[in-house]
């Protein structure tokens, strides 16, 4: 009897140390496991020249409500040196921190070499970017985003890299007139012409080249069926959140809120918010704002965004996207450790 009463203590005793070893290495495998939400450390990467101080007084708002170990960093106060044997710390204002849990990348169209070579080196030390540096670069190159999304079978203009002196002829041929003149790292707007004549289309590019001979630009087909209106839908985490109709108050071709167009909510189909997905998808970006135009056809692309303003998305559709980005940031931050965390 005795020696029963041992082997059911060995064996509880083996059953209990069993459970705190699994516990423990659940802990190591993922720190974030036995910490609330809240208590993850969030970097938000900002370009220092910005002129999206609405989105970052919104993050920063966010955070303080949430209580959240949150930082605005810039590319510039960090050092990069890669060592690998410290994979756990970086240099911060001169200071070698500990890593945060996950960093949303706000850097878009403007994404310089240091900015990428940042986001890089967070990833190669385990910390979910979003989006990730290969996705910022592919989006922020229009020719090269375009590309893509042919190559995936999504309607986009037809698209053409301008070389100068350009050929109208062939421009007329190709893509027809009116075109659109577009710099290939662009955004909110700036850098798009709309040339109606291979006439007006010669003088502008002239002008251009004149300026900058080194400028890469593309030109697209002009989707007259959605002149002066657009739609803008967020896609974060695989998942659209929400549409908004664009349109120009001043008679442009152009509808970007930026520059004084109106956003209303815009009821988001089936087929308008596969084509958004497919976009985000093919181009791997897990935050985005996909830009689509009205066509006959139903939509085509327009472009994406991996640095999405939302003030006009906020104010027509009432919906808190900080909120909603922090929240899919915590999911990334707890699944980082899985071989299946990626929406896509």
């Amino acid at each position: 009897m005795f020696q029963s009463f041992k082997n059911k203590c060995l064996v509880a005793v083996l059953a209990l140390a069993s459970f705190f070893l699994s516990f423990t290495n659940a802990i190591v495998m993922n720190p974030l496991s036995h910490r609330s939400a809240d208590d993850m450390k969030l970097w938000v990467l900002w370009n220092r020249v910005s002129s999206m101080k609405y989105e970052k007084d919104r993050f920063i708002e966010e955070a303080e409500k949430a209580s959240m170990d949150f930082n605005i960093v810039h590319a510039d106060e960090i050092e990069l040196v890669v060592d690998r044997d410290d994979r756990k710390s970086i240099i911060y204002n001169n200071e070698i921190v500990s890593l945060p849990d996950v960093m949303l990348a706000r850097t878009g169209s403007g994404t310089s070499f240091y900015n990428l070579s940042v986001l890089r080196q967070f990833e190669r030390l385990n910390v979910p970017t979003l989006p990730n540096s290969a996705a910022i670069e592919a989006s922020k190159d229009k020719m090269y985003a375009n590309q893509i999304l042919a190559q995936a079978g999504l309607p986009i203009p037809k698209t053409m890299l301008a070389r100068f002196p350009c050929n109208s002829e062939l421009v007329q041929k190709v893509v027809g007139f009116p075109c659109v003149l577009k710099v290939v790292t662009g955004s909110l707007g700036k850098g798009v012409h709309l040339c109606h004549s291979p006439k007006e289309f010669e003088e502008l590019s002239e002008l251009l080249s004149s300026v900058n001979k080194n400028m890469s630009m593309i030109i697209q087909e002009f989707v007259d069926f959605s002149s002066g209106r657009d739609l803008r839908v967020m896609v974060v985490g695989g998942k659209v959140v929400g549409a908004m109709q664009r349109k120009s108050t001043d008679g442009n071709f152009k509808a970007n809120v930026s520059r004084g167009g109106e956003a209303t909510a815009f009821p988001v189909d089936q087929d308008m918010e596969k084509l958004a997905i497919d976009v985000a998808k093919a181009l791997d970006l897990e935050v985005a704002g996909i830009d689509l135009l009205f066509h006959p056809d139903g939509y085509k692309v327009c472009e994406a965004n991996s640095s999405p303003g939302f003030k006009g998305f906020e104010e027509a559709l009432g919906i808190n996207v900080p909120k909603i980005m922090f929240q899919y940031a915590k999911e990334r931050a707890n699944s980082r450790f899985s071989d299946s965390y990626r929406p896509y």
